[in-house]
């Protein structure tokens, strides 16, 4: 079923883009509207945005999948629902524009994958991470077990599926489903904190962070060197190299455009 209205809001604020899912009612659960307009905000991120900020409105960032907008599916269309998410997935942890989600109370499930596409990740007293589809009778299908198994592991994110185990914003800290725990009612203002200081860095260098650090971890440690070597050459012979060197030599900070 498709929503009249958008269900996720979109403001410009300089080179910072907000992004807020606004399905408060269902504490914001995730539909096929809401990966539609994801994909239309990554697919063609607005020229000057050089951060984003992913948060949810009502006190939730995402409870996951929205299961009473679900229907009977064969095999077949499971695997392009499926595909698809894991489509918009990389498309926003892979857009080379640093993504900071701003989370508090549930972040289950499906709104754990996409929090886990997240480049940087700042939780509230209170935020609640689940991966509750072991108890309902389905498995992931948007990305969890390469991308949050990237983050806490395979053993852990194991028991979290087969127990239903709930972890709390300290414990999130702890095992790195979060990066930082902001006070409460403080995490969206900490998201924007640290999107805009990500946004004064080099728009090259936040791009090959982005593109390369993910792909090199997969890679052999031969491989993965020589990808860092020629990462590095292409971002020590531009402007923004010279930039940074006269800027630390002029002891100022660097004015990357």
């Amino acid at each position: 079923m498709i929503e009249e209205k958008s269900v996720v809001d979109v403001r410009i604020e300089g080179t910072i883009a907000h992004l807020q899912f606004n399905r408060p009612a269902k504490r914001n659960a995730v539909n096929d509207q809401t990966i539609a307009e994801l994909q239309a905000f990554f697919g063609a991120i607005p020229k000057g945005v050089r951060a984003v900020v992913l948060s949810g409105a009502g006190g939730h960032f995402s409870a996951g999948l929205d299961l009473s907008e679900q229907v009977k599916r064969d095999p077949q269309e499971v695997m392009r629902h499926s595909r698809n998410w894991h489509a918009v997935m990389g498309l926003l942890q892979f857009s080379g524009v640093p993504v900071v989600a701003a989370m508090s109370g549930a972040v289950m499930g499906g709104g754990l994958e996409i929090a886990a596409a997240c480049h940087v990740r700042v939780a509230e007293p209170g935020t609640m991470f689940r991966m509750p589809e072991g108890q309902r009778g389905i498995f992931v299908g948007g990305g969890a077990t390469v991308r949050l198994g990237a983050i806490i592991g395979a053993d852990r994110l194991t028991e979290m599926m087969l127990t239903g185990r709930t972890y709390s914003a300290e414990e999130g800290e702890r095992i790195g489903l979060a990066h930082y725990l902001a006070p409460a009612g403080g995490g969206l203002a900490k998201a924007k904190e640290l999107a805009g200081q990500i946004a004064q860095n080099s728009a090259t260098i936040n791009y090959l962070i982005i593109q390369s650090i993910a792909r090199i971890a997969k890679m052999s440690a031969e491989d993965g060197l020589y990808a860092e070597s020629l990462a590095a050459a292409l971002s020590q012979t531009g402007a923004d190299a010279d930039e940074g060197l006269r800027a630390f030599l002029e002891k100022r900070k660097p004015n990357f455009a």
